[in-house]
């Protein structure tokens, strides 16, 4: 027998569907929202349909943005010859939070990974192809900066072959050391990520 209201049960059971809230964090912080006052309960729901109405992807690198380029593809001070190459809009941040980095980013939206069904077409590859193609001269370098998994290093190395076969002397790197086998970049701290960036080496 359910002991909640339909209502509070409904949001024990969104809450629930968050990555790491199991049962119990989503109860608790269904009632965290019950003892809110109305202003902060609804400026939490209006926080989140805001998000989902207003934030797409960059035209340019797939970034989220909020306007059709986003704010690192429109800033002037960035180096649009290097461009880093992550699997998800949130392994850009941390890159940023290092501050070793001033180039621009493509954002492929995942990694390879036949076994879950996910091929080259299912991901942004044959846009940056596109992107380094037509930069020409321009582009200098891409970093590869794939998650350091079975699945990352598969997209890397896809991606360096496909580079060097459109544009034989482009410079290819990936990260160095420093960073752990099977970690994910979001929860790389500033200092491991910094040195990764700074010794990244060709493929």
């Amino acid at each position: 027998m359910n002991t909640f209201a339909p209502p509070v049960q409904r949001l024990i059971t969104e809450l629930s569907k968050l990555p790491g809230i199991g049962s119990r964090t989503a109860q608790r912080l269904a009632f965290h929202v019950l003892r809110s006052t109305r202003e902060d309960a609804l400026a939490l729901a209006e926080a989140i349909r805001e998000v989902k109405e207003r934030i797409g992807f960059c035209e340019v690198c797939f970034n989220l943005a909020d306007e059709p380029r986003c704010r690192i593809c429109t800033d002037q001070r960035r180096d649009p010859g290097i461009i880093c190459v992550v699997e998800e809009p949130a392994d850009v941040i941390p890159i940023e939070r290092t501050h070793e980095y001033r180039g621009v980013y493509h954002v492929l939206g995942g990694a390879l990974s036949p076994i879950d069904g996910v091929d080259p077409e299912d991901l942004r590859i044959e846009e940056l192809y596109a992107r380094v193609s037509a930069g020409g001269a321009q582009i200098r370098e891409v970093v590869l900066a794939t998650n350091p998994t079975t699945t990352g290093e598969a997209t890397a190395l896809h991606i360096a072959q496909g580079l060097r076969q459109r544009v034989a002397e482009l410079n290819v790197t990936r990260l160095a050391s420093g960073l752990p086998v099977g970690a994910d970049l979001e929860y790389a701290d500033e200092v491991t990520l910094g040195k990764a960036l700074a010794g990244r080496h060709a493929l």
